[in-house]
């Protein structure tokens, strides 16, 4: 049965803990809607980081993952949420319209998932490596069972190519005034519910032991996890067949699933955007991999092992609910 009325209540816990899903520089470039028995999800455009995302194509990556956190947080409330993407072909920005039917069991899985929405970081700083990957890596494919998103898994031996591909991402961009003074604009003198504090980004030391990385504007701290001299992380990279917007918002699912299945797993990720938004960079990635014309490389992840847990920075702030959300 579809089309059930849900209690308000219910939806807004769940939005509040979808909300925690990651976004370009934390932008949270989403807003809801509960029109009665139905949750409508639209792209916010006026939240763009416009100099680092020139196309709005990680908006719309973003909204695919917490268009998946949202299913995962329903679905530990007892619900299964039914997806129409694109309702409106004359409206981009209206990116699903959401209805649900009752759950007949709510498992540990589904709790345990949910779980992982809330304790699942952005980690910036160097990883050990993770014991037991090639079972990791298997279950990846396809990620979340999403057939329109590639994925694919660099190892230490595509590293100092995929450090190099980083490196060349930033020596193109060196010069760009517009995207630093962006850059600048969401990691300091912030809100507090938007943007990415000095405490999760890493320090100038920090930073030089991981090779593969956006280069941050420089916070001072004491310098975390010494005990890993570099970085040890292997790198997912997530591919679309089409460059459209709706593999984006597919592949902002695909995301999700892949982060969450990390988390429960007991692994630290970090999301990489900066590769994929410079052309050349982004075809150094593709023929890593192997795909040459075939695939785009939309996103990487950092996935390896955060020893320890007093070097987990707190949870980046968000948006009050209210502000993302209208009731009709």
């Amino acid at each position: 049965m579809r089309d059930v009325v849900v209690d308000t209540e219910v939806i807004r816990d769940a939005l509040w803990l979808a909300c925690r899903a990651p976004s370009l520089h934390n932008s949270q470039p989403w807003r809801w809607r509960i029109e009665g028995s139905a949750v409508q999800l639209f792209l916010d455009a006026e939240r763009a980081p416009r100099h680092t995302d020139t196309t709005g194509r990680e908006l719309v990556i973003s909204c695919g993952a917490v268009l998946d956190h949202f299913r995962v947080a329903m679905a530990a409330a007892a619900w299964h949420t039914n997806v129409d993407r694109f309702p409106n072909p004359n409206n981009h920005h209206h990116l699903a319209s959401l209805d649900f039917s009752p759950l007949d069991f709510v498992t540990d899985g589904h709790r345990q998932r949910a779980d992982a929405i809330l304790r699942r970081r952005t980690d910036r700083l160097p990883f050990a490596a993770p014991e037991d990957w090639e079972a990791f890596a298997e279950s990846l494919a396809p990620a979340g069972g999403i057939d329109d998103v590639r994925v694919d898994v660099i190892g230490e031996e595509g590293r100092a190519a995929l450090a190099e591909a980083s490196q060349l991402t930033e020596s193109l961009r060196l010069y760009d005034s517009p995207y630093h003074a962006e850059l600048v604009g969401w990691t300091v003198d912030l809100p507090l519910d938007e943007g990415i504090p000095a405490s999760a980004l890493p320090s100038a030391a920090e930073s030089d032991r991981v090779d593969i990385g956006r280069t941050f504007p420089v916070v001072k701290h004491p310098e975390r996890r010494r005990e890993i001299a570099d970085d040890h992380a292997n790198v997912v990279v997530l591919s679309t067949y089409d460059d459209t917007v709706h593999n984006y918002l597919r592949c902002g699912e695909a995301l999700s699933a892949v982060l969450l299945d990390a988390t429960m797993a007991g692994l630290a990720t970090c999301t990489l955007t900066h590769i994929t938004e410079v052309p050349a960079s982004r075809q150094v990635v593709a023929e890593m991999i192997g795909a040459g014309d075939a695939v785009t490389p939309q996103v990487l992840i950092r996935v390896g092992v955060a020893p320890g847990s007093e070097d987990m920075s707190p949870p980046t702030p968000r948006r009050p609910i209210d502000e993302v959300l209208e009731i009709r």
